[in-house]
């Protein structure tokens, strides 16, 4: 199951087929394997990588690093649902270390995120303090290299 997993999560375009003679299996197993991964939210959707910098799609993305107090007999989870209900908020995390969330917020400005932290995020009641990290250039992600490493030019006479 996870070998199918880790195919399906390389490249979700594989045929039921191609997994089948990938994996040593009938079409039938993995189509049942399939249905039961999706059932018990094992899968939960299947997406693409996009280098949106490739795109005429204009859009800002911060890493917004949240402390919070978490609720009495709630622990972080209520604020962890008030935080995730934002449209702007892509990603959320529970983490270690400083701070005990990670958000990925998009907007469509640099303004519009400053603005939704400001006016929409920070001034939640168990919002003790907010870090924004703008991202600047995506390298890598999703284990996906995003640039075109070209060879190194090596110039005569040098040595």
């Amino acid at each position: 199951m996870l070998k199918l997993l880790e195919l399906l999560k390389s490249n979700a375009k594989l045929t039921n087929e191609q997994l089948a003679s990938m994996l040593g299996m009938s079409v039938e197993e993995v189509e049942k394997t399939i249905a039961k991964l999706e059932k018990n939210k094992t899968i939960v959707c299947y997406s693409a990588v996009i280098n949106w910098d490739k795109t005429e799609k204009d859009s800002t993305t911060a890493l917004i690093e949240i402390k919070v107090s978490p609720q009495r007999g709630h622990g972080f989870e209520a604020v962890a649902e008030r935080i995730y209900q934002f449209p702007e908020v892509k990603s959320l995390y529970l983490v270690s270390g400083a701070f005990d969330f990670l958000a990925v917020v998009e907007g469509k400005t640099l303004k519009d995120v400053a603005t939704f932290v400001s006016s929409r995020l920070a001034p939640l009641d168990q919002i003790l303090s907010c870090s924004t990290h703008f991202l600047l250039k995506k390298y890598k992600d999703d284990g996906v290299v995003f640039v075109e490493n070209e060879p190194p030019v090596r110039e005569e006479g040098l040595f």
